[in-house]
């Protein structure tokens, strides 16, 4: 897979390419467990430029990918929303292969002081 590195973006965008992969959950699966961070996001939205904002200030460089620009996001979108058991649907942060959650669990984590722990374990942070 190619990272295209954006200087005045969050992180590495990397475009989905059409795979093997039919079932969206499973496909959610694998590019969640191939960086120490993945943000599913969709580009226009507000709070995902907030996580992003929040890892890159910390010094961590997700591997994010933009559902809108995507065409199975939707799909992809359905089965984020699926995994977390609710409406929200994006961002959807991933950390060591595990899904931590959507914006209110990263700033709960971050808050009560296991984000950085996390990070940590898996490989994004080495201060």
């Amino acid at each position: 897979m190619q990272y295209q590195y954006q200087s005045e973006s969050w992180g590495y965008y990397v475009p989905m390419r059409t795979s093997m992969v039919s079932d969206p959950l499973e496909k959610v699966a694998r590019l969640a467990s191939e960086s120490a961070v993945v943000v599913f996001s969709i580009s226009s939205c507000c709070m995902c430029h907030a996580v992003k904002r929040l890892f890159c200030g910390m010094g961590v460089n997700p591997t994010v990918y933009e559902l809108d620009h995507d065409p199975r996001g939707k799909e992809i979108e359905k089965a984020l929303m699926r995994l977390l058991g609710n409406s929200t649907s994006v961002p959807v942060v991933f950390i060591g292969g595990k899904l931590i959650g959507a914006m209110e669990r990263v700033m709960a984590s971050h808050i009560s002081g296991t984000l950085v722990p996390l990070l940590k374990e898996a490989g994004a942070l080495w201060l």
